[in-house]
């Protein structure tokens, strides 16, 4: 047991500098978002686009994590009422304590697809201001999706290593084998069942995976791809990885029969609305540079 405490402090949930208490969840969404602004960057400056990459992401970001949250709420709206009444037990006469239990509840519990859509629709909207560089022709949102699909990988396998740290539930079931196994510490956000139990770090093979993915991406999107084409394939390829890695989450599985998790049946439709969008885009076959100022906005 004194081995497997030892273990348990790789994993740190909380930094504690000072009177800081800072939550390594938060540390590392903020180096994703640093990261992904540095891929799209780089990506705005090799497709000739006049945007500020960090903007773009830090709006992003903040949709993301708004909707993510919702999602994850919506899911269960009774606890949902349930949270919101122990936020607001301090009573109205102390804004300061409900602030803090509302950043407490705030701090755990995402979920994917609602991050997902809530990214998609903030890139869109900063597409239709995005302008390619010396043109007033706008790059549009199906564009944009395009541009962002290497960033968002890469953004999303850093924020998992946030999650692996934290110990937020993303980690995988129990195991007994010591080589694969790791330790969550006692003020993880959601500790294992039982607390001295080793699991498996599906967060760290996401991240893999991500950055694989990442590549891939990059490398297919230096030659002219229909507008949309990559936005299908980004979801073919996101959907196929979280619909793998599933298979050892410890997220409950609720559907067909309790085989697959709420998270799976989502990334089975990004899979399928991804195939579709590649479809469509080979059908309609608009060429990604824009080739006029008459050119309407993808």
């Amino acid at each position: 047991m004194q081995k497997r405490e030892r273990r348990a402090r790789r994993m740190y949930p909380y930094l504690n500098i000072g009177p800081l208490h800072l939550g390594t969840f938060g540390l590392l969404l903020w180096l994703a978002a640093v990261v992904a602004a540095v891929v799209l960057h780089r990506t705005f400056l090799r497709d000739g686009v006049d945007a500020d990459a960090l903007n773009v992401v830090a709006m992003v970001v903040i949709s993301g994590v708004i909707g993510a949250k919702l999602w994850h709420e919506l899911e269960d709206p009774a606890e949902l009422v349930r949270a919101m009444k122990m936020v607001t037990a301090p009573g109205w006469g102390h804004p300061g304590q409900i602030v803090m239990e509302f950043l407490h509840w705030f701090q755990a519990g995402f979920a994917w697809f609602g991050g997902l859509l809530g990214g998609i629709g903030m890139l869109v909207i900063q597409g239709r201001g995005a302008k390619f560089k010396g043109t007033e022709i706008r790059v549009g949102g199906v564009r944009m999706l395009d541009l962002a699909a290497p960033a968002a990988f890469v953004g999303y396998g850093v924020g998992r290593i946030g999650c692996l740290t934290s110990g937020d539930g993303d980690y995988g079931r129990n195991t007994l084998g010591t080589f694969w196994g790791v330790h969550m510490k006692a003020d993880a956000l959601v500790p294992p069942s039982p607390r001295w139990a080793l699991v498996l770090p599906t967060p760290l093979w996401e991240f893999v995976a991500a950055m694989v993915l990442a590549f891939v991406i990059w490398q297919v999107g230096k030659r002219m791809r229909p507008v949309g084409w990559l936005t299908g394939l980004y979801l073919v390829l996101s959907g196929t990885e979280r619909f793998i890695v599933e298979f050892w989450r410890i997220n409950p599985k609720l559907y067909f029969g309790h085989s697959m998790s709420n998270a799976q049946v989502a990334a089975l439709g990004s899979v399928v609305v991804g195939a579709l969008v590649m479809g469509a885009a080979m059908a309609k076959g608009t060429a990604w540079a824009p080739v006029g100022e008459a050119e309407s906005a993808g």
